[in-house]
């Protein structure tokens, strides 16, 4: 798969993902079909898929809450894949390794920051939850695979799962980031 493929397919993904999670979210919150959108969109930031997956949610999303912790499964998957899109896109624009590692988890966390901001809960990445940490860990693989030049489609895959595996199972354990005393 090529690279542009790649990214795309990446993009389209984490773009969906990311508004389902979104939408999810603003159904929790009781909110109006205007607000599941608005935070569909502001998680995803993506155009038309958007609107398909927030409309969606809104309809669909009692057969979707029973499935098991659906929105941490999706936020994951999320920052998973844009995670390991915005690494490679600014490898690919010439950055270096530790700027790609920045853009991309700014990348992975920067749709879940404004989402949680506007149903006025402090961001995830603040204060309770390893999610930077798990971005960070998914943009190192990229650019650890970049350097030693491996296949990009596998190292996406790694990075991806890498991410979300970090993400799920942190949640699942209870794990946050240290505090001080």
């Amino acid at each position: 798969m090529s690279t542009s493929t790649l990214l795309l397919v990446l993009d389209l993904v984490g773009i969906a993902v990311f508004a389902l999670s979104g939408g999810l979210l603003g159904v929790e919150k009781n909110l109006d079909i205007f607000g599941v959108l608005a935070l569909a969109a502001t998680s995803a930031l993506g155009g038309g898929i958007i609107v398909v997956c927030g409309v969606f949610v809104f309809y669909v999303h009692p057969a979707i809450s029973r499935l098991q912790k659906p929105l941490i499964v999706l936020d994951a998957a999320g920052l998973g894949l844009f995670a390991v899109a915005g690494t490679q896109k600014a490898l690919n624009a010439g950055l270096n390794a530790s700027a790609s590692v920045g853009i991309g988890m700014l990348t992975a966390i920067g749709g879940g920051v404004a989402r949680d901001v506007l149903v006025r809960e402090i961001p995830v990445v603040l204060h309770r939850e390893i999610y930077a940490t798990a971005a960070i860990a998914a943009a190192i693989v990229v650019v650890v695979g970049d350097e030693w030049n491996l296949n990009q489609s596998a190292v996406a895959i790694a990075g991806i799962v890498l991410g979300f595996s970090i993400r799920v199972i942190s949640k699942w354990r209870g794990w946050s980031a240290p505090r001080p005393a």
